[in-house]
């Protein structure tokens, strides 16, 4: 099978060259056919009327004798009359009736009274090009004087125009195609680091490009490379993080199944089964759960730049929510409710991020907030004058000031959650950067009277 191979297209700089050279050219070529037209008609017409300066003289000399028009000069008196050093002229007169009076027979008279005094045309002699001019002389014996003259100087002064005109032209439009092509190739040059950077680039290597622009379109092109580059090496740290993450924490979990199921194995009692069983069982709803958390959270890093914020009504989203862990609620005696609820309320936001903010604030609300009186976890909204307050309440035995700050970063782990034995350290963080991501903030306060934890969710009023 023959692969074909596509040619490559022309370069931006011969692309730039010949867009700027060829209009360049055309009307160059218009202006210098339009200057060579101009010069070649007054030419023509500074000859012609050196020819019909020697046909005024002729005529002058023209006299009536015994009722018949004669020339009144010597043969060698015409010659000094018609002398033209490059050039040879003939001459002839003729009588109003058509009449040859002197000169060049050959010289054919064309048909009179079209009413010009003076008139040109083209001829020819015995096979020589001639420029031919008339001047009919009115008056008691009308006469015709015909000047015929050969085209050597006009042909001479035709090849000098050309030459003189058109050859300069061409060097300078050569000479501006010169300095045009290196001035264009050196406003490329960026444009050549760039490609050559890039081309010899590990593809590891994410570090921005060095690039010192000398145009505002290659400035921008370097920031949008670089931009790029930031969202693939912010990609693939995410990435990297996730295996790394996964790879750590779930060997312990893991291994603690395989060690279960192997100390069931080894006994033959069906309780022991059982309790094993469900011991298994726990593990690996911890496992599932936090692989869920450690995708919530890539997913998170991955998304920073493709979030899009509409208008979402928060009050709906809660119920909603709320509605979702009544079940569990119940099952684990926690007092479950809302306020703020009856009024419309809308913020910017993202549902799926603001549903797993929620999620993750009542899970660890119903997690960690129950106290030794009757739990309580209560979702607050309120409305301020440029933002919304999602607040989640609970009546456990709360945070100290530095816990709370430090529950934000991943992996770490409250009091209540190290003697729970639950958890990884991962909802406060996906809550605090799915926040982040829709321009908002996570507040970690004191409950109400100082007892619990109120975690607040400040979004943009829509």
């Amino acid at each position: 099978m023959t692969r074909t191979i596509a040619p490559r297209p022309p370069t931006l700089r011969s692309r730039m060259l010949w867009r700027v050279l060829l209009p360049l050219a055309a009307t160059w070529s218009v202006g210098s056919a339009t200057a060579f037209y101009l010069s070649w008609d007054l030419a023509g017409r500074a000859f012609d009327r050196a020819m019909l300066d020697d046909a005024y003289a002729i005529a002058a000399n023209v006299v009536e004798r015994d009722g018949a028009l004669i020339l009144n000069l010597s043969e060698h008196e015409v010659d000094n009359v018609l002398f033209d050093r490059d050039e040879k002229e003939y001459f002839a007169i003729y009588a109003g009736d058509r009449k040859l009076v002197a000169g060049t027979p050959l010289l054919a008279l064309p048909a009179l009274g079209d009413g010009r005094a003076t008139a040109f045309w083209d001829g020819d002699l015995d096979g020589a090009a001639l420029r031919i001019a008339r001047l009919d002389i009115e008056g008691g014996r009308p006469f015709s004087v015909i000047i015929g003259q050969t085209t050597h100087s006009r042909a001479t002064l035709l090849s000098g125009l050309l030459v003189r005109s058109i050859a300069p032209q061409i060097v300078l439009l050569l000479l501006l195609g010169v300095y045009l092509s290196r001035q264009i190739s050196r406003e490329l040059e960026p444009l050549r680091h760039l490609h050559r950077e890039l081309d010899r680039r590990h593809s590891s290597d994410l570090d921005p490009i060095a690039l010192e622009p000398q145009s505002d379109d290659v400035q921008r092109l370097r920031e949008a490379v670089n931009a790029l580059l930031s969202r693939i090496g912010g990609g693939v740290q995410a990435q990297r993080e996730f295996a790394g993450s996964v790879a750590h924490e779930l060997r312990t979990p893991l291994a603690g199944i395989r060690a279960l199921a192997e100390y069931g194995l080894a006994r033959d009692d069906a309780a022991v089964w059982r309790q094993q069983l469900q011991s298994i069982a726990a593990s690996e709803e911890r496992a599932s759960r936090l692989v869920d958390q450690l995708l919530a959270l890539a997913l998170a890093d991955e998304a920073r730049d493709s979030v899009k914020l509409e208008p979402v009504r928060v009050d709906e989203l809660v119920r909603r929510m709320l509605l979702a862990f009544v079940p569990r609620a119940d099952a684990e005696g926690v007092d479950l409710g809302a306020e703020g609820l009856d009024a419309a309320i809308t913020v910017r936001a993202a549902p799926v991020l603001l549903e797993g903010v929620l999620a993750n604030l009542i899970d660890n609300a119903l997690r960690y907030g129950r106290g030794n009186t009757p739990s309580m976890l209560t979702v607050e909204i309120e409305r301020q004058a440029a933002h919304v307050d999602i607040r989640v309440v609970d009546a456990g035995p709360g945070l100290d000031a530095g816990q709370r700050e430090s529950l934000r970063q991943r992996w770490a782990q409250g009091l209540a959650g190290v003697r729970l034995g639950a958890g990884a350290g991962l909802g406060l963080a996906i809550a605090s950067r799915y926040v982040a991501l829709m321009g908002g903030e996570l507040l970690l306060e004191a409950g109400p009277g100082g007892m619990g934890l109120r975690a607040v969710v400040r979004l943009q009023a829509a």
